[in-house]
């Protein structure tokens, strides 16, 4: 699944944008959500692959730890965020907005101090087993009905998650070039000697 991803110039540039990318959820890495003093049980969760297929992800905004008085830092409805999904979950790509929270918070990334994150969301569907051996109660989400937002925070339920700060934009895209550069020649270097 992907959304409309973030507009670009037309030279392919950023324009110094502050980029983010990362994970906001992880397939098939369970994790703990709190324990139980009293039974002693574990209570788990855990993300099956197709969980997002479905889910309106439209109105879908980039927060920072889920705060509801805190300021939108982008969004999906205006392409400043770009939700998708691979193999390893779900894939977040924010263009943060140029206002004081906004360069405080891409400066915090880039520098490694926030490194996580994590997502709001209501439940479609999920299946649940109780393992009395291992006393673990597992919650398997099977699909998601609606993602609220997508958050860098300080403290995530899934620790799998991730989240960085691209490096200089034109640093990239040259390196990039270099890339495409040299993968062109190496085929017709192939060419001229088959």
């Amino acid at each position: 699944m992907t959304l409309t991803p973030i507009q670009r110039s037309e030279d392919g540039a950023d324009d110094g944008a502050m980029i983010v990318e990362g994970y906001a959820a992880v397939f098939n890495s369970r994790t703990l959500l709190w324990e139980s003093d009293y039974s002693g049980y574990r209570y788990m969760e855990e993300i099956d692959p197709e969980a997002f297929e479905g889910a309106d992800m439209s109105r879908t905004v980039f927060k920072y730890n889920h705060a509801d008085n805190g300021l939108v830092l982008a969004r999906a409805s205006n392409n400043t965020l770009s939700l998708s999904t691979d193999e390893h979950g779900l894939k977040v790509r924010a263009e943060i907005a140029d206002t004081t929270t906004g360069r405080d918070l891409y400066t915090l990334i880039k520098r490694g101090d926030l490194d996580k994150m994590s997502f709001a969301f209501t439940v479609a569907s999920q299946s649940t087993e109780d393992d009395k051996e291992n006393k673990e109660y597992i919650r398997r989400i099977k699909r998601f009905d609606t993602i609220y937002d997508v958050s860098v925070v300080d403290f995530p339920a899934y620790d799998d998650t991730n989240i960085e700060a691209r490096n200089d934009q034109a640093e990239y895209f040259k390196e990039l070039e270099k890339r495409e550069i040299a993968e062109r020649k190496r085929r017709l270097m192939l060419m001229a000697m088959s």
